[in-house]
């Protein structure tokens, strides 16, 4: 496959903004630095931040055991997909194909960016119908989004037909994995080289804690980064965000202690809402929460509001009538979700 060919015209030929920190890339050397207009007063960013983010992607790198060179970061994995839409799919021609019910921002994106969406319906288990989404591809068809863990549905998809799907599909695979970190499944990111057409995008705002940082993560080929790398705005992840990114990546240990205790939880949760007299269904999960269809999702819903419990409402979601969806919170919080069920 020829990524290139995928691209959209403009982009093929498009110059990147040359910063001042891309021009003298060393900002730790003891220089005089008048070269950025730069306020010269120290408050401690007082400097524009590494527009490459170097040294988080070094640690990334350690961890994940990709090349720096296959890295790009974003503010938030919102970032990085649109600029995975402005790359790859033409304004008013393109479309993307999407696996309802999945993340609401596949869409989101295709509308702002004139893109035109189609969507297959997951099947009964939750899993991608191979052949329909096969067939639904034409020639304009650039994007296709695997959430995987799904949200809302909180399961991984079957490795097998995802891989049909990565071979099959014609333009570039998006799998979205944002709950990898309590999945017991392989990330797809040890096959990056396999899959010229494979984008991965992961995240620090669950499994790490970090959502008020914004941070998302892209892997993909070289090529494919460093298309990326051209349209990005320059200074994209701030020099506080970096800091406390690499200052929680050192912290591996304690990251780890939070998932397990995490999923710990997310068994105890389980087993405790089987025993709520109007829960329904509890759908498997490889994910840090819970789908749980139940006799009257807006009835319930507002009653837990009433309550000072906040629950996400699905039931509109495709496959999903009468569903809530649980985050996983700490001992104390789900044992207080369990008792005020119980009370209803």
């Amino acid at each position: 496959m020829n990524i290139e060919n995928l691209l959209r015209d403009n982009i093929k030929t498009i110059k990147a903004y040359s910063s001042a920190r891309d021009e003298y890339k060393d900002a730790s050397a003891d220089m005089v630095f008048i070269d950025a207009n730069e306020n010269p007063f120290q408050t401690n960013i007082n400097r524009y931040p590494d527009p490459q983010q170097s040294k988080v992607k070094e640690r990334l790198s350690n961890i994940k055991g990709v090349k720096t060179s296959q890295i790009l970061l974003g503010n938030g994995s919102d970032e990085v997909l649109d600029l995975v839409f402005r790359a790859f799919c033409e304004p008013s021609r393109d479309n993307v194909i999407t696996l309802p019910p999945t993340y609401g921002m596949y869409s989101v994106l295709a509308d702002l960016n004139a893109v035109k969406i189609q969507s297959v319906v997951l099947d009964d288990n939750f899993e991608p119908k191979v052949n329909e989404i096969l067939k639904m591809q034409d020639e304009f068809s650039k994007l296709l989004f695997l959430c995987s863990p799904n949200n809302p549905t909180a399961n991984s998809f079957n490795s097998n037909k995802v891989e049909a799907l990565l071979k099959g599909f014609n333009g570039i695979v998006v799998i979205d994995e944002a709950y990898i970190d309590f999945s017991n499944s392989d990330s797809w990111i040890s096959r990056l080289n396999e899959f010229p057409n494979l984008i991965v995008t992961q995240t620090l705002s669950k499994a790490y804690g970090l959502a008020g940082i914004r941070l998302g993560i892209c892997y993909a080929s070289e090529y494919i980064i460093s298309i990326l790398n051209k349209i990005k705005p320059p200074y994209n992840v701030n020099q506080l965000t970096q800091d406390k990114a690499l200052e929680r990546l050192n912290e591996l240990g304690q990251v780890i202690q939070e998932v397990n205790s995490i999923l710990e939880q997310r068994t105890i949760l389980a087993n405790a809402l089987s025993n709520v007299s109007f829960v329904q269904k509890i759908y498997p999960s490889d994910a840090n929460f819970l789908l749980v269809k139940v006799d009257d999702a807006n009835q319930r819903y507002l009653q837990l509001i009433k309550r000072g419990v906040v629950v996400r409402n699905r039931t509109t979601q495709p496959l999903c009538e009468n569903c809530l969806r649980f985050t996983v919170g700490t001992a104390e919080e789900n044992q207080l979700l369990i008792e005020i069920l119980n009370q209803l």
